[in-house]
């Protein structure tokens, strides 16, 4: 991708400016170009990867996500190929919008952008396209979505068609049910689960305050700004702290190939004057993000965004992933609907919380995680003790993940714990989150459950875990991270583990402890110099290299709680 020059100036930490955004755009329309049919309703672009909907339905996305792209760059001429597609595909191409069917994702993509750029575009069709494409989108009003963010498509569709008077009965009723729908998992302090249970991932940030947000600024609501634009700002005060010093946002979650669509909220926050953060580091951290992806893969040689996470990688697809998908990724050029002459863009960039000050640890109390950086080399961990899927997901499941390493697949399973061979951790029972530690309680398919604790400070983790319900001699296994090249993975055994991390357990619950590290310092001190542990029963007591010391009793996680242990305890130290 031909970008312009970096521009240190304004830009120190990732050399990217408004320039940088609008090249990326463009770049990326071009690419897609060629790929449309010659009607212009489709983009049908290469790959041998269909999604379970069809080829039909993903030649939609393909028009649907770019022509996003294209409203948030207000490119008219882009704008006016868009038009002609419109024309045909809500004369017949496009195919019908159904209940739980993909165009009805693909027509919130559309009905927003038309929307944003009514006077481009919308307002210069003719009468009977604009009353052919307003009842197309009008079966949204009535298809029933998925229980999820989906409920947010009908409020979308709903919104469009009300600011053009077509079924403005049935636009508001669409829009009221979807924004209730969703109020059932709002769980505060800015944070949503993707549905019923505890699915918390990025479409907290790129749908479940994107879209209600953008509807109360189009309509000038005053009333849902205040209430969407308060959640919204306490989430990004939460969301600034998933991205590392490189850019790289946490490596977490569903859809990941939509990639760097994890700036929309940073930028929705800016757009809608409900952002917490400095202008100029909500820019260094979307730019960064842009960056990122960019300079690994994301592109390939045609200019096309690949499906995977830097480049092609099968394992962050779902079954919905066909080859038009990554452009979600649109949502990230949201900041372009911002002047040019605005402070986000021209305010010098301020450095993300993964570069600033001391090293931390940022508990986070509706998903109940808790965030552990180190400025030494800008990595973000997350500890997973609140979030999960309906079925075991190890992009949704897995005790913690970070900016730099993927979940790795079945068998070897990285950051879990293994009962008599099962890694599955579910009905996850967040037991709290707080200055440095974290808890939940999960079971895995034989019925036993498992205790899980984690207490940090820098890059050192101290990991607990009481198996309890497992008859005596079960064999347990715990691993840790798994480390790409330039980073350094360790886990080593303190109680009830041999070398080879495993053990077995007893007759009644047992208790399994073990230090973890992982850090990008070239030479970092032995884990044996920075934290020694003492266990008493099911009582941690912890003392750090700087003589701070903290306690946990694993069986009822609380810190503090602890006593300190004695030599005659049996001490073991980074073993």
């Amino acid at each position: 991708m031909d970008l312009p020059l970096d521009d240190r100036g304004p830009s120190p930490a990732t050399g990217y400016t408004r320039a940088h955004w609008e090249a990326a755009a463009d770049a990326l329309l071009a690419a897609v170009e060629p790929y449309a049919t010659p009607d212009r309703a489709l983009y049908h672009l290469p790959g041998d990867r269909h999604s379970f909907s069809g080829r039909l339905s993903d030649g939609l996305e393909g028009y649907a996500r770019t022509l996003l792209l294209a409203a948030f760059r207000k490119d008219e001429t882009a704008l006016e190929r868009y038009a002609d597609g419109l024309a045909a595909g809500a004369s017949g191409a496009w195919p019908r919008i159904q209940h739980r069917s993909q165009p009805l994702v693909e027509a919130a993509s559309v009905a927003l952008a038309l929307r944003l750029t009514r006077p481009l575009l919308w307002d210069r069709l003719d009468d009977g396209v604009q009353q052919r494409a307003a009842q197309w989108l009008a079966d949204a009003l009535t298809a029933e979505p998925w229980p999820c963010n989906w409920e947010l498509f009908p409020v979308t569709v709903g919104g469009f068609l009300q600011s053009i008077g077509h079924e403005p009965e049935a636009s508001a009723k669409a829009i009221d049910r979807g924004l209730e729908r969703i109020e059932q998992w709002y769980l505060g302090d800015g944070w949503y689960t993707d549905g019923d249970g505890r699915k918390f991932d990025y479409y907290n940030g790129w749908a479940m305050h994107l879209y209600p947000m953008l509807h109360a600024w189009l309509a000038e609501d005053a009333e849902l700004l205040d209430l969407y634009g308060g959640r919204l700002s306490r989430h990004l005060t939460d969301y600034a702290h998933l991205f590392a010093a490189d850019g790289a946002p946490m490596h977490q979650g569903r859809s990941l190939t939509y990639r760097f669509a994890t700036t929309a909220p940073l930028w929705l926050g800016a757009l809608t004057g409900h952002s917490p953060l400095p202008p100029g580091q909500t820019r260094r951290l979307a730019s960064g993000a842009l960056r990122y992806f960019l300079e690994r893969g994301a592109v390939d040689d045609r200019g096309l965004l690949t499906l995977g996470w830097h480049g092609p990688n099968s394992a962050v697809l779902q079954d919905y992933s066909g080859p038009a998908s990554p452009y979600w990724a649109s949502k990230g050029f949201l900041g372009l609907l911002l002047p040019p002459e605005h402070e986000v863009w021209t305010a010098r960039e301020e450095p993300s919380p993964a570069e600033d000050g001391p090293d931390w640890a940022y508990p986070i109390t509706p998903p109940n995680w808790l965030l552990q950086s180190t400025t030494s080399d800008g990595l973000v961990r997350l500890h997973n003790h609140g979030s999960e899927h309906v079925d075991y997901d190890p992009y949704y499941s897995r005790l913690a993940y970070s900016t730099a390493t993927g979940p790795s697949p079945s068998p070897s399973c990285d950051n879990s714990i293994f009962i008599a061979g099962d890694p599955s951790r579910t009905g996850i029972e967040p037991l709290g989150v707080g200055d440095g530690w974290a808890a939940s309680r999960h079971t895995v398919s034989s019925g036993a459950s498992v205790t899980s604790a984690v207490l940090v400070r820098g890059a050192v983790e101290v990991r607990a875990y009481l198996v309890a319900g497992a008859e005596a001699g079960t064999p347990v296994r715990v691993t840790g991270w798994a480390a790409p090249d330039g980073v350094r993975a360790e886990l080593r055994p303190v109680v009830g583990l041999d070398d080879a991390l495993t053990g077995v357990t007893g007759a009644d619950a047992t208790l399994f402890v073990a230090l973890a590290r992982l850090t990008a310092e070239p030479d970092p001190r032995p884990l044996a110099e920075l934290v020694s542990v003492v266990v008493t029963g099911t009582e941690l007591h912890v003392t750090w290299d700087d003589g701070t010391e903290t306690g946990l009793d694993v069986r009822v996680p609380r810190p503090g709680q602890a006593r300190p242990g004695h030599p005659e305890d049996g001490q073991v130290t980074g073993r």
